[in-house]
């Protein structure tokens, strides 16, 4: 039944008339703030940085022409080899421990009964996101200290001794891949609550029903119906992961010996401490490349481990 049918008093209820249309500016015109941001903000700086990487730009003299010059340079810099490496280990290391870590966690409050309690235990973890970046490192790097830091009084008390986290070649990566799940794991977390809220429960009591033990349900029905949710997961993880830059200039500097170092701290530095902008720009350029040829990566194999009901 229509609102022509009802007569003129339904049309007069509904607020407007027969054969009435939305204009087409309304829609753009709730739509132009955040086409104008992703302009500004997003296009503007893309297509500024591909310019720049034809130039050899100091910031303070006027920009030469380089032609192919900074993308030649690419091929030759062993510093960013090594700088790509050590982002690649951080982002693995983030993505393995942030979807494994969320998932666990979130299988376990899914069975928390009570629900302040597991209220309680979210909140908690999520709060550390609220949290700048900076807080966060400068409270890690007192906290992992081996002389000051409590960790350290704690582990001695004990008689294990401690290693120098954030001095040490060996463990400096490894720390900051933990101080960044402290920091993050309320996000994934959230996420993976709401994919077990997805898996229908007459599903899990079916398979219950036929005699399948928690562990054949748990791989052979939640895992399955959750591969979206792990999926989105990953690739999220993986691009803020393979972008970080402040807890390796904050707690290391990028040391010890360029052993925390990340791509994106190297752009940093060889932007405003080397002044060579141009090269810059062409680093700026590969890391949005590798990213954008990780996630098509990613979704080309989806197709072979994600559930798609």
């Amino acid at each position: 039944m229509t609102i022509s049918s009802l007569g003129p008093s339904a049309a007069r209820v509904s607020g407007r008339p027969r054969g009435y249309r939305q204009p087409a500016w309304l829609g753009y015109a709730f739509i132009s703030p955040a086409m104008l941001l992703f302009l500004v903000f997003i296009v503007a700086p893309f297509v500024a940085a591909i310019a720049l990487s034809f130039f050899n730009w100091d910031l303070l003299t006027p920009a030469q022409p380089a032609g192919l010059a900074n993308y030649a340079q690419l091929f030759g810099d062993r510093q960013l080899v090594h700088v790509l490496a050590n982002t690649f280990v951080f982002a693995l290391g983030s993505v393995v421990t942030h979807v494994a870590g969320g998932l666990l966690l979130a299988l376990a409050l899914n069975h928390v009964m009570n629900r302040i309690l597991a209220s309680v235990v979210k909140a908690t973890l999520f709060f550390p996101l609220l949290i700048s970046w900076a807080a966060v490192a400068l409270l890690w790097k007192y906290v992992l200290d081996p002389t000051f830091g409590y960790i350290g009084y704690y582990l001695r008390q004990i008689g294990i001794p401690t290693p120098s986290f954030f001095a040490d070649p060996h463990w400096a990566l490894a720390a900051i891949i933990g101080v960044d799940f402290w920091h993050t794991i309320g996000y994934t977390l959230i996420i993976m609550l709401a994919g077990l809220q997805t898996v229908p429960r007459e599903l899990v009591e079916a398979a219950q029903t036929d005699g399948a033990s928690s562990r054949q349900v748990f791989f052979n029905v939640t895992l399955p119906l959750m591969s979206p949710t792990i999926f989105f997961a990953t690739v999220i993880t993986f691009i803020g992961a393979f972008q970080i830059f402040d807890p390796m200039q904050i707690i290391t500097q990028g040391g010890p010996n360029e052993s925390t170092m990340s791509v994106v701290q190297y752009l940093y530095l060889t932007a405003f401490q080397s002044f060579n902008v141009g090269y810059a720009s062409t680093i700026a350029l590969v890391v949005f490349v590798i990213v954008m040829g990780v996630t098509a990566v990613q979704f080309w194999a989806s197709r072979r481990w994600v559930y798609q009901s």
